[in-house]
């Protein structure tokens, strides 16, 4: 890893805080609050999908010459968006509907982590960690697109789940990468 790539994140490591953090917040409210009527799970979920994809619009513009993934990076946060304004501006969208959005949305997001640890130059830990990442976000999209009939409280816990569960590892893996930089900088700094 160069030091361009470095300095890249030690500029963005924040990012992936506030994702975890947005994550662990939707988590906490869908799995304590699991009655919550569908149209307040959509002004939740799309609050915490329009954070996400915020934030991954701002990593994937900042990775331009630090990533070779960066356009999916920012692919990924522009489509979250949009399914994130979609919802908002149509709280009253069908259970179907929603579970359609979520599911391919949860599935995408886990190909695009997939192929971003295989391909980005990343530490072993940071890589293992978007992997663990990626299988879990594939699995909770099939689980949500495949298993419709589980109901309404059952898809807020699974969604809940899946968030209490990203939630930390997007924590974990900006604590990796912010302690990678650290580390550059250091080693820059006794040089």
């Amino acid at each position: 890893m160069d030091a361009a790539e470095r300095q890249f994140m030690a500029s963005y490591w924040w990012v992936l805080t506030l994702r975890g953090v947005a994550a662990l917040l939707f988590g906490i409210a869908a799995v304590f609050w699991p009655g919550i009527t569908l149209v307040t799970l959509v002004y939740l979920f799309s609050a915490f999908i329009l954070v996400s994809g915020i934030m991954e619009v701002v990593h994937g513009i900042g990775a331009v010459k630090h990533r070779g993934t960066w356009f999916l990076t920012l692919l990924l946060g522009v489509l979250q968006i949009g399914v994130g304004v979609y919802l908002l501006r149509h709280p009253l969208v069908s259970f179907a509907t929603l579970i359609l959005l979520i599911g391919f949305t949860l599935i995408v997001r886990g190909v695009i982590e997939g192929v971003s640890a295989f391909t980005d130059d990343s530490s072993a830990s940071m890589k293992t960690l978007m992997v663990i990442g990626a299988i879990f976000s594939v699995l909770a999209g099939i689980v949500v697109l495949f298993q419709p009939a589980a109901g309404g409280v059952a898809f807020v816990w699974i969604l809940g789940l899946y968030a209490l569960i990203s939630g930390p590892l997007l924590i974990a893996m900006s604590l990796d990468v912010k302690h990678l930089a650290e580390e550059g900088a250091s080693t820059r700094s006794r040089r």
